[in-house]
């Protein structure tokens, strides 16, 4: 099941960091370092989690929060 996630997180990386890129004009190293080295890079890697099933856009908006705040408010779960 690990190969599974980690094929997950391998396509929704990109679009988290085309928008790090965008939003805060970062070249793609730095955004790439903000990513890999935040919680919310953690939890998509952890299947327990469940962070793989939102959208990219989605993330990167919990990655702000993260940013700004240093905690993640996950969303609740829907049904």
């Amino acid at each position: 099941m690990e190969k599974d996630i980690s094929a997950i997180v391998a396509v929704i990386t990109p679009g988290i960091l085309q928008l790090l890129q965008q939003k805060r004009g970062l070249p793609l190293e730095q955004a790439s370092e903000l990513l890999y080295n935040s919680k919310l890079y953690a939890a998509l890697e952890d299947e327990m989690t469940k962070a793989w099933r939102l959208g990219y856009p989605e993330l990167y908006d919990l990655l702000e929060e993260e940013l700004a705040t240093g905690r993640i408010t996950w969303p609740e779960e829907q049904s």
